[in-house]
């Protein structure tokens, strides 16, 4: 008898979520252990793995809203593996048109790179499909050059180049002439969460904005002079971000207030220091929490920030990766952002939105000079935390981003 796959258990009050996509086709002989699909719920995205080897077979289609403990799929062990070195066909004969205009739309695609469309996984081209992607034009890091699907997704984050002047291409969502011009999809439940809590936080709590300004002159001083030494030592690069999340646990020491949260009628007070990161990703912005920041070397928190932004972006994550966070951290800056006023994280009432460095001529000692300038943005619940607190803290993260020395010797 066929083992069944069901949906597992990805989260407390997590009934339901959406088959997103089959890693493998329907008839596919897959090993153990190998991911046959996604399943995308409203907090994280998970990967399944198959619990034997066996031939697959589909019992939902992709896109599907699926409940948690659902059979979706089935393996038939006893189905026989395929020869070695041998090429399995799989026959799109069971009316799944998606399927076979994916390997339609991939097969001139694998010709352009002088490979068969069967080169190309069904998640590669699901991807390349998805985000508009031509797998012709990137560089696989793969065996023997493949394309995976992380390239797909690494490659839509960057504007496409054209052959001929190296201008970016159209965008894939816009129409191509005589075509409709407008197209529908459905919000991914992840999407709908997130519009959820950001909309509830506006209007569930007193949020307020202070802004201040920070030279980075030091610490740029310091990853020049250190960072070769750094890597060697740690095999990970000195950021920025390592001296913002030991600043935002200084200040949360300086104005405790911070590091609560209201509960009913009740402060709770908040006695460690699990600090909140963001990631933004292509599915969503994720906030994986860094626990016990405050024990955490500027390696260890290098280290575990790269981590969990590889596995956000590999659909990896999972919901003890963001839960109990006090504190948020976001960047802006990266994609440019000057200045912006950043979101509460409910329950948390406080989050720290870091934004683009530029030179700015700044006055230094009664001289005019230019410096490496960053505005910094303090959201904060007025219901619990007042003004002179907010500065006091932004303040504060201020004075140990612009004296790092500050926090080795913890002053």
């Amino acid at each position: 008898m066929p083992i069944e796959i069901k949906v597992p258990t990805v989260g407390e009050s997590i009934t339901s979520g959406v088959l997103g996509v089959w890693n493998k086709p329907d008839g596919a002989y897959v090993k153990a252990g190998e991911p046959i699909f996604e399943i995308e719920t409203d907090k994280v995205t998970s990967e399944i793995v198959a619990e034997s080897a066996g031939r697959l077979k589909h019992l939902v289609k992709a896109g599907d809203t699926v409940q948690i403990g659902q059979v979706v799929a089935s393996i038939d062990e006893k189905a026989p593996a395929p020869a070695e070195g041998g090429k399995e066909k799989i026959e799109a004969d069971n009316g799944a048109k998606e399927k076979v205009s994916r390997i339609q739309a991939a097969a001139p695609v694998a010709a352009a790179r002088g490979k068969n469309a069967d080169d190309l996984s069904p998640a590669v081209r699901y991807q390349a499909e998805e985000k508009g992607v031509d797998p012709a034009t990137i560089q696989g890091t793969g065996k023997d050059g493949r394309v995976l699907k992380g390239d797909v997704l690494a490659a839509a984050e960057k504007p496409a180049l054209s052959s001929s002047g190296g201008s970016p291409s159209a965008s894939p969502l816009l129409p191509s002439a005589g075509g409709d011009r407008i197209s529908r999809k459905k919000m991914s439940q992840l999407r709908q969460k997130i519009a959820a809590r950001l909309l509830a936080a506006q209007q569930e709590t007193a949020h307020l904005t202070t802004f201040n300004e920070v030279d980075l002159s030091n610490i740029m001083a310091l990853r020049t002079k250190f960072q070769e030494r750094f890597v060697k030592k740690n095999e990970v690069k000195l950021g920025f971000m390592s001296f913002f999340v030991k600043a935002v646990v200084h200040a949360l020491q300086v104005v405790p207030t911070i590091n609560s949260r209201i509960d009913g009628e009740e402060v709770v007070q908040n006695h460690f220091y699990d600090i909140g990161v963001a990631i933004s990703t292509d599915k969503g912005l994720f906030v994986p929490v860094l626990r016990d920041a405050d024990r955490l070397s500027f390696a260890g928190v290098e280290k575990a920030i790269a981590a969990y932004a590889k596995k956000a972006r590999d659909g990896k994550i999972t919901l003890p990766d963001m839960e109990g966070g006090v504190f948020t951290i976001t960047n802006g800056g990266v994609f440019g952002s000057l200045m912006s006023t950043p979101i509460l994280n409910p329950p948390q009432c406080g989050i720290l939105g870091m934004h683009t460095i530029q030179d700015r001529p700044v006055a230094i000692a009664g001289r005019v000079e230019i410096r490496p300038m960053m505005y910094l943005a303090l959201t904060y619940d007025h219901r619990l935390v007042d003004g002179r607190e907010a500065v006091t803290f932004l303040a504060t993260v201020k004075e140990v981003v612009e004296n790092p020395a500050a926090v080795l010797l913890e002053v």
